[in-house]
């Protein structure tokens, strides 16, 4: 029996430099007999060049829009604006199931051309647990970029962090931000909050690589309810709660304002839940993401500034290992296409159509 096609898409995400299907990854699902297709990319961190070896089918980049009905395209961000109907399936992750902003209208899209959507964000097991998720090196770029800024913003004057740009490897990276901090009187002092799950994981080892001194908070340190008045006595506060649920607000805006009676010792968050678009968003402090080309958004002002990082896309920093990671995880579901009645994407499926259903 023929496997099915699987395209792998170009991204459109400005600076998105991870891929949802690493060649080592190709080459296992063309030995078990599916067809791929590969897009090329000039965003991509891994060639087409490199797919082309092992057998896979190259393409312009965008052009799965003339597939074949029964292809199954893969990508990893969401698909670029537009109104015309989509009638593939599609895996990746969309963004849309917490009714973030244009969730209607993307799934209206769905709807309208008779396609499916099997978000990445929603393949779970048999016990609602991720089975592939970027969360580790979320947590662990996060931290990084959070320190440098610290680091950046004792020594250096300008701009708390320029323009981000991916790093080759883990090490590098370490490195890049024990640089960025040699210089501290101190240790920073820096909070993780959701320490327990992969991107706190990531956080805190980050962390601890570079020598600063961390705090771990989770459930038993969140399930009172905030806000939280000793996040204020931190030099950095890194975001790495998984939300499903609206959740009293771990800081507010007041909060931070207020600084003539006991000074207050934040000066950096890293939002790596990021997602401000949404109601369940336990950082209210702010409306919209930075991004790699503009790491940080000063959200309080005066002698004692708040600078705020909320990229939607931290992985990218180190887009070949975070893709090769999450990929292997995947790797075993992806065998699994031929019938997605089952398992993940069964589940899948089913809170495509309940959300399908409120449109």
């Amino acid at each position: 029996m023929t496997k099915v096609h699987i395209w792998l898409r170009a991204e459109t995400k400005p600076l998105e430099e991870r891929i949802a299907l690493t060649p080592s990854v190709a080459e296992q699902l063309l030995q078990a007999g599916f067809k791929i297709t590969v897009e090329e990319s000039t965003l991509s961190a891994i060639p087409a060049q490199a797919y082309k070896e092992i057998g896979c089918d190259i393409k312009p980049a965008h052009s799965w829009q003339s597939a074949p009905s029964d292809t199954i395209i893969l990508g990893l961000k969401e698909l670029s604006e537009a109104s015309w109907p989509l009638t593939h399936r599609h895996i990746h992750f969309a963004h849309v199931y917490k009714e973030q902003q244009g969730w209607q209208e993307v799934l209206r899209r769905f709807k309208s051309g008779d396609g499916t959507l099997y978000d990445l964000e929603y393949l779970v097991d048999d016990k609602q647990r991720r089975v592939a998720a970027f969360g580790y090196w979320a947590g662990f770029a996060g931290a990084a970029v959070a320190l440098k800024a610290f680091g950046r913003r004792q020594q250096v004057d300008g701009p708390v962090l320029p323009k981000l740009t991916s790093m080759p490897s883990k090490q590098a990276l370490v490195d890049d931000v024990t640089s960025a901090i040699s210089q501290l009187s101190q240790a920073p002092k820096v909070l993780v909050i959701g320490a327990k799950g992969r991107s706190g994981r990531g956080a805190v080892e980050m962390a601890k690589c570079v020598g600063a001194d961390v705090t771990e908070w989770d459930i038993a340190e969140t399930q009172i309810g905030g806000p939280f008045e000793d996040i204020l006595d931190f030099d950095v506060l890194v975001n790495c709660v998984f939300v499903q649920q609206a959740l009293p607000p771990f800081i507010t805006l007041p909060m931070l304002n207020v600084n003539d009676i006991d000074p207050r010792r934040l000066a950096i968050i890293c939002d790596v839940s990021c997602d401000p678009y949404g109601t369940y968003n336990p950082l209210p402090i702010y409306s919209s993401c930075t991004t790699f080309d503009e790491p940080c958004l000063r959200i309080v002002d005066g002698e004692n500034p708040v600078d705020l990082i909320a990229i939607d896309h931290l992985p990218s920093l180190l887009p070949v290992e975070s893709s090769e990671d999450f990929c292997q995880q995947l790797l075993p579901h992806l065998l699994q296409l031929d019938d997605l009645t089952q398992g993940v994407w069964q589940r899948a499926n089913h809170i495509f159509a309940d959300k399908l259903g409120q449109v």
